[in-house]
């Protein structure tokens, strides 16, 4: 995507309508393809603050002028002239509101056009002129390529009779399984079944069971069944853990004598308290010269694991640990992750260092990286770290309490530096011995933890420029770098940054939207501690977490926006995270070898299937939160408690309790006193008739109403200022065509699809 123009436009201020021709002809250039504000800004070189408020405005104008298509909340394209035959991928829902996607454009599919098709699938399709006042309609006319999916629910056995019913928010339809597929499944067992077979006309399709994951509520079926949901692994192979079995520590004379010795150097792990997997350790010494030299060791996991063996095939393809409410689900055998490479106290470990010399300000004065033999001297939780930091009491207290220093003069010029100071409060379930829980608590990053935090950033940032750097060696010509694998967090989305600069203001606070990404990131931390403790802190902070961009890895370096590095990747947890491997062999092939550069289309792609299992990964974390937090609240039914509005939507509003941070849906149709409109851009819906509006931040008192295990998800019911349900409407409101309407949206459809009684069969992989 090149610049339209040279730098005529931000010499001066183009008129509107210059500004409109050029968006449209971009847009009509580049048709095929979507764009956010952002990305059109620098497309036609208008990126002056002046030139981007009116671009937004003109984007807006055109829009609703239907010159252009909005496809998504915020990202353009031109408006279509595609003809009458499409391909695109389906999307399905158990509501019955199916679509089909094309260059980003969903259109929607009624179940009788749909011929079964699945979430997923590619499809061809035929789409009918829009009508006046409607949206244009697409009729699939054949699957082109089947998505190998499964789905999980709960085996139905009745005589002659067998279903699986689904948990799916993709398929509202039971799927009917002959009694010879049923692997063993009884009534009541939570299973894995695949689709074999759908009729169009029938309502419900034909499978097999795939697994059998345990007894419906039990603990281990559960998260089974939500790790199966997200296409997670929920087992290891044994051909993997035989292979791992049999490697050897191999820490002989030899292999000592190629690596830098640190076994007599203090050194020690902190971690918390639960963890067995010990990737990373400390080392501290003190310099003649009165500075200090730090150790970042970093277990040598590629040392273990080459690449394409089974055990490299099989870390690479799930990418990550996946770290569920009561288990981790480790990307390495046991024999690896929590044995061989875990940095255990009072054990010879091989590690990949990063070697740090700072003096008293904490500045790097020199360092280096190479591969090293280590024993660490003693396993720190965080809270008996945290402990030694507040009384200066303790093991090792002298060298925690001069770590513990050198972090904060870190951690401050980071800040200084332009990075984004977000508090993070994760929620955590106390678990019986049945995996109910029993408890909720919250754990706050401390200084033990910040600690950790700023040595691991300073590696891996370290470790990226030493690769990402060697390309701008002064004095000489720039050579190109070499590949390698970046953790990269591009800008905030400018639509949202200037959304929350505008409702900031509303509030007496200021946001620079549009100066450098230093003073952007200096207004939004200067803005989050002026609302500390104030009545918007909670939609202030919720609209500024929400404006910033994913991280992911690359190998096209952009740099990292919210720490305010300029290179930084991944290189301190090898053990749980694949780019890490990734990168430690990169570093092996270039600073030991003297290697040319890796394939980076081979790297792209490792990098964007890691990208996407850390996204699943996190995915099943949060359902197994949702599925603790529902379960937890099952026995508080009818209950009241205060919360803060999380979440604004068409069909209702996500409230989270200050309690136990338990979140559930205020559903629209349960806001019984009045018809409400969602407004997308304010966040906020608002009552037609007595004007009562509910916004994203705003303060709420409600009742636990229902507790539905099977979606993961609590409904709450909405109270008065007096505690009590809000008032009922009138039999004349009850009727209203737009209620109804809103109704069906998260209605359970379940129709009937009759479309000529072809048959199609689900390809078995």
């Amino acid at each position: 995507m090149a610049n339209d123009n040279s730098n005529t436009a931000r010499s001066r201020r183009m008129k509107k309508s210059e500004l409109a021709d050029r968006i449209l002809s971009f847009l009509n250039r580049e048709s095929k393809q979507a764009f956010n504000y952002k990305q059109i800004a620098f497309a036609i070189d208008a990126t002056s603050p002046s030139l981007r408020m009116d671009l937004i405005n003109i984007l807006d104008d055109l829009a609703a002028a239907e010159e252009i298509t909005e496809v998504s909340l915020g990202r353009y394209k031109a408006k279509s002239n595609r003809g009458n035959e499409n391909v695109g991928t389906f999307v399905r829902r158990s509501n019955g509101r199916n679509a089909v996607v094309i260059d980003d454009e969903p259109i929607m599919v009624a179940e009788r056009n749909s011929m079964h098709a699945l979430n997923g699938d590619k499809v061809r399709v035929v789409i009918s002129a829009a009508r006046k006042g409607q949206d244009p309609e697409a009729k699939v006319i054949e699957i082109i390529e089947e998505k190998d999916q499964v789905f999980i629910g709960t085996l139905k056995v009745e005589g002659n009779y067998a279903a699986l019913v689904t948990d799916s928010k993709f398929l509202a339809a039971d799927i009917i399984i002959p009694r010879g597929r049923l692997k063993g499944g009884k009534d009541g067992d939570k299973a894995v079944a695949r689709i074999t077979r759908w009729n169009d006309d029938e309502m419900n399709p034909r499978g097999e069971i795939v697994d059998i994951l345990g007894r419906k509520g039990e603990n281990t079926a559960e998260m089974h069944a939500i790790l199966a949901e997200f296409g997670l692994p929920y087992r290891y192979p044994a051909s993997v853990e035989k292979a791992a079995d049999r490697i050897d520590a191999g820490i002989t004379p030899e292999e000592i004598a190629r690596r830098e010795d640190f076994r007599g150097i203090t050194t020690f792990t902190i971690d918390p308290r639960d963890a067995k997997d010990f990737d990373d350790a400390l080392s501290l010494r003190r310099l003649s010269n009165g500075n200090y030299e730090v150790g970042v060791h970093i277990a040598d996991v590629t040392h273990y694991v080459t690449p394409g063996s089974v055990i490299d095939k099989e870390a690479q393809s799930r990418a990550t640990s996946v770290y569920l409410v009561d288990r981790t689900i480790p990307m390495l055998p046991e024999h690896l992750s929590n044995g061989i490479c875990s940095l255990r106290p009072d054990e010879e470990k091989l590690t990949f260092s990063a070697i740090f010399e700072l003096d008293a300000e904490a500045d790097v004065v020199h360092s280096r990286i190479g591969r090293t033999v280590i024993r660490s001297d003693r396993r720190f939780t965080y809270e008996e770290a945290q402990q030694v930091i507040e009384t200066g009491q303790g093991d090792y207290a002298a060298e925690i309490t001069a770590l513990d220093a050198l972090a904060k003069k870190l951690r401050a010029r980071r800040f200084e530096n332009g990075a984004i100071e977000f508090e993070r409060t994760e929620v955590r379930f106390e678990i019986d011995a049945d995996g109910r829980p029993v408890n909720v608590f919250f754990k706050e990053p401390k200084d033990a933890n910040k600690l950790i935090e700023e040595f691991m950033l300073l590696a891996n940032k370290t470790v990226a420029e030493t690769i990402g750097k060697a390309a701008d060696v002064p004095g000489r010509k720039k050579a190109k770098a070499k590949t390698f694998v970046y953790r990269v967090h591009d800008n905030p989305d400018p639509e949202k940054l200037a959304n929350l600069s505008l409702i900031s203001a509303r509030f007496g606070h200021k946001i620079n939207a549009d100066g450098s990404s230093r003073a952007v990131n200096k207004s939004i931390n200067k803005l989050l501690k002026e609302i500390k403790n104030t009545p918007e802190e909670n939609l202030l902070g919720i609209l500024a977490i929400r404006s910033m961009a994913k991280a992911v890895y690359t190998t096209e370096n952009i740099g990292h926006y919210g720490l305010a590095f300029d290179y930084y990747t991944h290189f301190t947890s090898p053990i749980r995270r694949y780019p890490d491997m990734m990168v430690h062999r990169l570093l092996e092939r270039y600073m030991d070898k003297g290697g040319r550069s890796a394939d980076k289309q081979k790297y792209e792609d490792l990098c964007q299937h890691s990208s996407e299992m850390e996204q699943l990964a996190s995915n099943a974390e949060r359902a197994s939160i949702r599925y603790k937090q529902v379960e937890y609240m099952r026995d508080r039914l009818g209950e009241v408690y205060t919360g803060t509005i999380s979440g604004v939507t068409e069909w209702g509003l996500y409230v989270e309790l200050d309690e136990n941070m338990c979140e559930g849906l205020v559903p629209i149709r349960d806001l019984a006193d009045d018809f409400y409109d969602y407004d997308e851009k304010n966040y906020c819906l608002t009552a037609r008739r007595n004007h009562t509006r509910y916004t994203l931040g705003d303060r709420v008192k409600v009742q636990v109403a229902r507790a539905d295990l099977d979606r993961k998800q609590l409904d709450f019911a909405l109270l008065s200022d007096d505690g009590q349900p809000l008032r009922k409407r009138t039999q004349e409101q009850h009727t209203s065509p737009a209620r109804r309407g809103n109704g069906k949206e998260r209605r359970r459809g379940r129709q009937a699809a009759k479309n000529g009684g072809r048959t199609r069969s689900r390809r078995k992989k």
